[in-house]
């Protein structure tokens, strides 16, 4: 359905380019960094405009207090029987210390039509662009009622947002949940996403001495705990092959139909395109189903990074007292968390009974099947903003509200992301673009209408 003239929402979205452009700036220039205590200060300032922001549309809002960083939550109420929609982004970003950025992270740039700043797409941009698609459609009286749900804790795991959900479950009542913070394939070819990859995150520590020890004197016989976590690592997984070898890993992956993997295939998804997006100079296959398979269907093993010994230029002939790796292990549909991180432990133990292990966070992940009124509704809904036909594919990430939001709100959810493989999410020189958010604008105005009729 269209019933609102094309030409009217074009010339709402041309007006409000210069509203969009400082609102970013200010979320942009507010460091909402969740992994850093220090921030807290940020995180309750970039709660505070996001107040301001839903208020100055005509939505009640408030900070929602939590053990943790607040939710910020509003509405816009068309009427007490019109369908509801909850809109869920989240406003906190990852640090910005690498060594790439070409100008200061926190400062919002404006280059040719890119808007180029920490959280700029990751979610700060998309959440703006559905913003303004709620106050057109409140002020032209599309009969949808409208909740928004602003998470300020995505990057460090969510992990108070269950708490939020218990106290507002009954508030929120709604009908489906859209979320838009997913990539697409290619600039040219519109992705929705139908599931995402769980997480398991885990720190593991080994001490064997308490000082640098002199390897001449005590090599040989002294205990190298940075060998011996090598070791571990190479254990859990084939580093040529990403093969998991942990007992039990795979037991619980749920099969796929050929259908289903037939019409991802059809995607459009490129394995030159996204190697040169990546900044990759090689990967561990070239076959395009096979990269696909890897990317949405299996689960993974990735170690992070390894702690410990002498970092410093040239070598230093010492034996380290300790040393420690950061592991993660993505999860595909029906593998359970729980289960998962005790194999990894009881593995690791098994190897090394020295070893500690400390688990840093989990992540359920999230399945639903691509069709229905809802999955419809978000393909033309992408067709009418951006003129092109969107594919569904999995998600290779995690989003850890997802799956709490399935678990207590029990509603059809969409993932319908804008940003873009080469937008730099967590990286450096990290941007979103006027394109996308234009497109993206008319996109959910599209969509919000879709959601009036469905629900009634």
């Amino acid at each position: 359905m269209t019933s609102i003239p094309t030409k009217k929402i074009d010339s709402y979205i041309k007006s409000i380019k210069p509203d969009f452009e400082e609102m970013l700036a200010r979320m942009v220039e507010i460091p909402t960094i969740s992994n850093d205590p220090n921030r807290r200060q940020d995180i309750e300032r970039g709660a505070d405009l996001a107040v301001e922001y839903l208020v100055s549309i005509g939505a009640k809002a408030e900070k929602v207090t939590t053990r943790g960083n607040p939710v910020v939550y509003g509405q816009i109420m068309a009427g007490k029987d019109d369908p509801t929609i909850a809109v869920y982004n989240h406003l906190d970003v990852q640090p910005a210390l690498e060594p790439g950025w070409k100008q200061e992270p926190f400062k919002l740039q404006k280059i040719e039509g890119r808007y180029i700043g920490r959280g700029a797409t990751d979610d700060k941009g998309p959440a703006l662009s559905i913003l303004l698609a709620s106050r057109f459609a409140a002020e032209n009286r599309i009969p949808v009622n409208i909740k928004f749900i602003w998470e300020f804790e995505e990057e460090i795991g969510s992990p108070h947002f269950e708490e939020f959900l218990l106290k507002k479950k009954k508030e929120i009542d709604a009908d489906s949940i859209l979320v838009s913070d997913t990539i697409w394939l290619s600039r040219g070819r519109p992705a929705i996403s139908y599931a995402v990859r769980g997480l398991v995150g885990a720190r593991v520590i080994l001490k064997t001495g308490m000082q640098d020890a002199h390897s001449g004197l005590t090599g040989g016989a002294a205990r190298n705990p940075l060998g011996e976590i090598c070791q571990i690592i190479s254990s859990c997984y084939d580093a040529k092959t990403g093969m998991v070898l942990i007992p039990g890993f795979y037991d619980d992956v749920r099969p796929y139909s050929k259908e289903e993997f037939a019409s991802v295939l059809e995607s459009g998804f490129d394995v030159k395109r996204f190697k040169r997006a990546h900044n990759l100079i090689s990967m561990r296959t070239r076959d395009r189903a096979e990269a696909i398979k890897r990317i949405w269907f299996s689960p993974t093993f990735e170690p992070h990074g390894i702690v410990g010994g002498y970092s410093g230029d040239g070598i230093k002939t010492v034996v380290p007292p300790y040393a420690e790796a950061k592991i993660s292990m993505r999860l595909v549909p029906d593998q359970d968390t729980r289960k998962i991180f005790r194999l990894f432990s009881g593995f690791v133990k098994k190897i090394n009974p020295d070893c500690s292990i400390i688990r840093e966070g989990m992540l359920d992940p999230y399945y639903c099947r691509p069709e229905g009124p809802y999955p419809d509704a978000a393909k033309r809904a992408v067709y009418l903003g951006f003129g092109r036909e969107a594919a569904f594919v999995r998600e290779g990430g995690s989003i850890g509200a997802v799956s709490k939001m399935q678990k207590h709100l029990g509603v059809p959810i969409i993932l319908l992301g804008l940003s873009l493989p080469e937008h730099a999410y967590h990286g450096p020189n990290e941007y979103f673009d006027w394109g996308q958010a234009s497109g993206g604008i008319r996109t959910f105005i599209r969509y919000l209408e879709e959601v009036s009729v469905i629900g009634a």
